[in-house]
């Protein structure tokens, strides 16, 4: 289990300069799939908990999401059997995310860069983790608009959403 406070920004990435960049040569890189059990309405300001089932590669997980303050919230983890995962998935509400995480180590951090897939095709977004809201950190070259505050780019309003894109 895992349990912190998750402090997280967001950016749309510039797939070109990704690629040029050579950065997702070395890059590992697990399939993802995911789907929600519970959620608020965060695009009508409703920033409840959310209740999250993943396959990331061989590995399934249940995670709840606390209220976002900021670009802050609880997270808690549970690794879960993948017969559990698998049949959570047929449960749960919106369409099920699936995306290609690539892990990218730039300085002293490690970006995730989703690739998706599906209903969202063309969509890329990168994440960077951090142990407080104040913390600095490099920029590669490749990121795009930062879209830390802008719910639309939440993977469970994406889930929800019947738009491959964002407007």
């Amino acid at each position: 289990m895992a349990m912190a406070i998750e402090i997280e920004r967001k950016f749309l990435v510039n797939v070109g300069l990704l690629k040029q960049s050579g950065a997702l040569v070395g890059a590992k890189s697990v399939l993802i799939r995911q789907a929600w059990l519970s959620r608020g309405d965060e695009m009508a300001g409703d920033k409840s908990a959310t209740v999250r089932v993943r396959v990331a590669g061989d590995n399934a997980f249940l995670t709840i999401k606390g209220k976002t303050t900021g670009i802050s919230r609880h997270e808690f983890e549970y690794p879960i059997p993948m017969t559990d995962a698998l049949q959570l998935l047929q449960m749960c509400s919106g369409h099920t995310i699936s995306k290609t995480r690539h892990l990218i180590p730039v300085d002293r951090h490690l970006w995730e860069v989703d690739e998706f897939h599906g209903l969202h095709q063309g969509l890329w977004l990168a994440e960077i983790e951090l142990s407080d809201e104040q913390e600095s950190f490099a920029m590669p070259e490749w990121l795009g608009e930062e879209v830390s505050h802008d719910a639309r780019y939440r993977n469970s309003v994406l889930a929800h959403s019947a738009n491959p894109v964002p407007d």
